[in-house]
């Protein structure tokens, strides 16, 4: 068979040919559960203010394998600058070309068709199979997965297994699995001074000048060394903005954002306590506010999860992954909370949110057999 037609890449060029900006889905929920009705799963859309969502369902009993991911992308940038129109989804020698390619439609379709090779294989299989798919992952993520798990949690329907099709490979198919992640801490501190002429500083209070001791000693801070899972806490400061843009005016406030990613080494209230200490050394005066985005996760690497996925990736590829915290957030940091193992898993990461965003067929057609042996583990050879 031509690896250009096969159902995982007429699916997956279904759904990339749809411009799903965030939080837009646009129908391509709809054609995945048009696809997994003809599989008896029962569709719920689940809509939440501007967001799409849906979960589906085949089977009552446990343990439930769920497959999560979401149809929204991020915006093309400038279209002149893509050799290929971003939601042509054109195929360009073995790379499949499109907004939306690695992350994460792409694997989407490859779900849906190692879903259904499954269910022709074992129509009778024991345990349940859910699919959880948002058009708000890439926005604010308020009213996406984390509203579906709310429901779901709310009527004690559990989730045992979770694999995330986010794209976890470094440099070839299957080499690293995320098996968590950092959690993601947003602060915006603002340094209130006086403002006035420069020609008369006696007559203001500059707030540049009195945060950047402050700023060195913040970031100076090593706040922990990390652990087995997790690399060391990190600081990063993303914006700095002072001034009314003249040249001749002291500012009247500085405001300055960043972010911690932090292992499990700290707690918010550790690291919020941390900042407010470090502060009180110098004369400040001062706003702090904070915005939670997510907690740190992991899953054990004995779990049943992780070494199905091992087990698969090993039978298909010929090579065992290693296991990875890093990089972002996930919708994954709203599904572990339940109990659930969680792991993200999926094609390679080199051009996420890049302009000329692409995947390779052969990995998408690999990579729909790897999920289909994750199932066969979990749910057949585990039973």
């Amino acid at each position: 068979m031509n690896p250009n037609q096969t159902a995982t890449i007429t699916l997956a060029q279904a759904l990339l040919r749809i411009d799903s900006v965030t939080p837009e889905d646009k129908g391509c929920q709809t054609i995945i559960s048009d696809f997994l009705a003809k599989l008896d799963f029962h569709n719920e859309p689940m809509p939440f203010g501007q967001v799409t969502n849906l979960w589906s369902r085949r089977g009552q009993t446990a343990p439930m394998v769920v497959f999560a991911g979401h149809t929204d992308v991020v915006p093309t940038g400038p279209v002149d600058k893509w050799q290929h129109p971003p939601f042509s989804a054109q195929i360009d020698g073995d790379m499949l070309c499109a907004r939306g390619a690695a992350d994460m439609k792409s694997a989407i379709a490859c779900f849906m068709v190692a879903t259904e090779r499954f269910i022709y294989d074992y129509p009778d299989h024991p345990g349940s199979i859910g699919f959880l798919i948002t058009s708000d992952e890439e926005g604010p993520a308020v009213d996406g997965t984390v509203k579906v798990v709310e429901t779901l949690e709310a009527r004690q329907e559990k989730i045992d297994f979770c694999l995330v099709g986010e794209p976890s490979s470094d440099k070839k198919l299957g080499d690293s699995i995320k098996n968590g992640r950092r959690g993601s801490l947003n602060a915006t501190l603002t340094i209130k001074g006086v403002q006035g002429h420069i020609a008369y500083p006696q007559l203001a209070d500059n707030p540049v000048h009195k945060a950047l001791p402050a700023l060195t000693a913040l970031t100076a801070i090593e706040w922990d060394q990390g652990n087995d899972y997790f690399p060391p806490t990190s600081l990063q400061i993303s914006n700095i903005h002072a001034g009314t843009g003249a040249t001749n005016v002291i500012p009247g406030d500085l405001q300055i954002m960043f972010n911690f990613r932090f292992s499990t080494e700290h707690t918010p209230e550790t690291l919020k306590q941390g900042v407010i200490d470090c502060l009180a050394a110098f004369d400040l005066d001062y706003d702090l506010s904070w915005n939670l985005s997510g907690l740190p996760f992991v899953t054990p690497a004995e779990g049943e999860l992780i070494q199905a996925t091992c087990n698969a990736v090993e039978q298909c590829m010929g090579y065992r992954p290693t296991l990875s915290t890093g990089g972002g957030t996930s919708d994954g940091r709203f599904i572990a909370p339940t109990g659930a193992q969680v792991i993200e898993f999926g094609p390679l990461n080199d051009t996420i949110h890049k302009v000329n965003e692409r995947v390779s067929i052969t990995d998408l057609n690999q990579l729909t057999d790897i999920y289909y042996h994750i199932l066969v583990n979990l749910l057949i050879k585990a039973a």
